[in-house]
């Protein structure tokens, strides 16, 4: 089995990262991460850019895991391109960090976790950042 991580280059993408390595040892299972946006002409916040991606990579490397980093973007949202996946892989677990954010935050700026845990088939384990 496999399972996914949703990594944003943000603290809770980090802890997330953090969860999928740690059960993916216990459980000996293939760790896949992957870093989606739609891209575009705006900056985004949840896209990793070459200082995350050489961050990431050697510490996936140096777990002793089967492991491997996508990047998507190509014009979908995060959360089609996680849920995709997801079903393509047969993936055992999603593994998703979560930030604290205000009601009205949520319903203004929308929660992706939000929407993977209405979307994927799969079980999903959402952790906090410290």
């Amino acid at each position: 089995m496999t399972i996914l991580v949703a990594y944003v280059p943000r603290p809770e993408g980090q802890a997330a990262l953090d969860k999928g390595l740690e059960i993916a040892k216990r459980r000996q299972e293939r760790l896949v991460v992957v870093n989606a946006s739609p891209g575009g002409r705006q900056e985004d916040p949840s896209r990793a850019d070459v200082a995350d991606v050489e961050r990431v990579e050697p510490l996936l490397a140096a777990s002793g895991l089967d492991t491997e980093f996508k990047q998507f973007v190509r014009g979908k949202d995060a959360v089609t391109e996680i849920d995709q996946m997801a079903k393509a892989l047969g993936v055992s677990v999603l593994i998703i960090g979560l930030r604290k954010r205000s009601a009205v935050g949520k319903l203004i700026l929308g929660s992706v976790a939000q929407d993977l845990l209405m979307t994927v088939d799969c079980p999903v384990l959402a952790v906090k950042a410290a």
